[in-house]
């Protein structure tokens, strides 16, 4: 008797749980009212480069992830005013949940539960958000970055990136791309050679030539051209959102 009174308790939260989970997925990505992002800087290795670049964030530091996304909006012919806001948040000092170094399906399952425990015990800003992102800065001295993450579940981003100001526009291609993942956009490249995948990684598939590309998927996040590795993107200025993209965020349907 109990037993079954636990289980039917237990199912009714999860149901509760994945309806709230749907209902937010579909808010966020029906473009009727502007995309709420808090986005929280953390110093990710101590370094006194990333501090000082935190230090130096304002509130329009991110206008131009706003500006790219609205402009893409408009090409797909969604009315929206204002797509998206970037909201700056006050710089945290500890850092997320590390993701598993050989993810398999119960330790990436493991790990989203304990990143959507983390977040929910931060203080809720005055603007409740639809995506929370996390910008995590890096010294950098060895040209690379632990790998980003997001997630749509939970609507999460965590971008790694270079402290280096000189950095801050590739640096936004690379928080553009995770707070796409948030909204359900999936990538477009192959892991194992980082190439960009045809056609659905390719922002102009007809054109003639096929190659090089002018633009950059963001979600393959390479240029396709003649070179291995593909170039990467220097600023959301060499990027689209492609049709496939666009469908999965929202902005295209079938």
């Amino acid at each position: 008797m109990w037993k079954r009174i636990r289980i039917t308790v237990l199912l009714l939260i999860l149901a509760t749980v994945a309806l709230e989970t749907w209902r937010a997925q579909r808010a966020a990505t029906s473009w009727r009212d502007t995309l709420q992002v808090a986005v929280y800087p953390i110093n990710g290795d101590g370094s006194s480069a990333a501090a000082q670049r935190i230090q130096a964030l304002e509130a329009d530091s991110f206008v131009d992830i706003e500006q790219f996304i609205a402009e893409e909006v408009k090409r797909y012919e969604v009315p929206t005013l204002q797509p998206v806001r970037l909201n700056l948040q006050q710089a945290l000092n500890t850092l997320p949940p590390s993701p598993p170094e050989r993810p398999g399906v119960l330790d990436s399952v493991f790990w989203s539960l304990k990143l959507r425990w983390w977040v929910w015990r931060l203080p809720t800003p005055t603007l409740r958000p639809n995506v929370r992102l996390f910008v995590v800065y890096h010294e950098g001295s060895a040209g690379r970055v632990p790998t980003s993450h997001g997630l749509q579940r939970g609507q999460i981003a965590i971008a790694h990136v270079f402290a280096d100001k000189a950095m801050q526009r590739s640096n936004a291609v690379v928080i553009a791309h995770e707070l796409l993942h948030t909204l359900g956009a999936t990538d477009k490249y192959d892991p194992a050679t980082l190439e960009p995948i045809y056609p659905s990684g390719y922002a102009e598939p007809l054109a003639t030539p096929r190659l090089p590309q002018r633009f950059c998927e963001l979600m393959a996040g390479r240029l396709p051209g003649f070179s291995a590795p593909p170039e990467q993107p220097r600023s959301l200025a060499q990027c689209l959102i492609g049709e496939q993209t666009a469908r999965e965020i929202g902005l295209l349907h079938p």
